[in-house]
């Protein structure tokens, strides 16, 4: 019998059959993780020119809007697309987290981030680097979702970075040395010390020019 700190009966917590537990249970039925990552790629990109086309610049973005964009991108492949995680993960010995505190710490990021700092319509280029910065530092490491958590912090950036002016964002370049700075500088806004991150979208937004 399941109890309520039992989650292996709970969609989310299953892999697909078969996948040898690479690929999270999915409505397609996909087992091999590099079709899924080509799909959920694919996916994201629609969703993207969807976000943009229905986001208004003076907007002030809620936790709504965020599950809004997870939904649109994740509803053909996943049940719990769009709603937020019911079990616990980590990233290597990096806990996010708890899944039972999501919901709070989403409201709190509304009221305290998102209120703040959207829409993103600062003067000085230091203040909407820094807007950029939090407010991604914070819902990364909230980790609303079961999946694509990276990514859908990566979307918001995007917009915000479109009310302030700038080009489309170009995450291309976090990779290798830089993918190490990246990840140190989301554990160091645990500190609140967005410093880094202000760092690493200094250099995405001079690459996306």
């Amino acid at each position: 019998m399941s109890t309520r700190y039992d989650t292996d009966h709970l969609v989310e917590a299953q892999f697909e059959s078969g996948s040898r537990g690479r690929v999270l249970k999915n409505l397609p039925g996909i087992r091999g993780k590099r079709q899924m990552d080509a799909l959920e790629a694919l996916h994201l990109e629609a969703a993207t020119d969807w976000a943009i086309r229905h986001v208004a610049a003076e907007q002030r973005f809620t936790a709504a809007d965020i599950c809004r964009w997870h939904k649109q991108w994740l509803r053909e492949l996943y049940p719990w697309a769009g709603a937020y995680r019911q079990v616990n993960i980590s990233k290597g010995r990096f806990v996010f987290a708890m899944a039972a505190q999501v919901p709070r710490l989403m409201r709190e990021l509304e009221r305290d981030v998102l209120a703040r700092y959207t829409p993103c319509a600062f003067g000085n280029p230091d203040e909407v680097l820094e807007a950029l910065a939090i407010t991604h530092c914070e819902l990364v490491l909230i980790h609303p979702f079961r999946e694509g958590n990276g990514r859908v912090s990566r979307l918001l950036s995007t917009l915000m970075a479109l009310q302030a002016g700038l080009p489309l964002l170009d995450f291309s370049g976090i990779k290798g040395k830089q993918r190490a700075a990246y990840f140190a500088a989301v554990r160091a806004g645990m500190g609140r010390n967005y410093t880094p991150m202000v760092e690493i979208f200094r250099k995405v937004v001079a690459a996306s020019d």
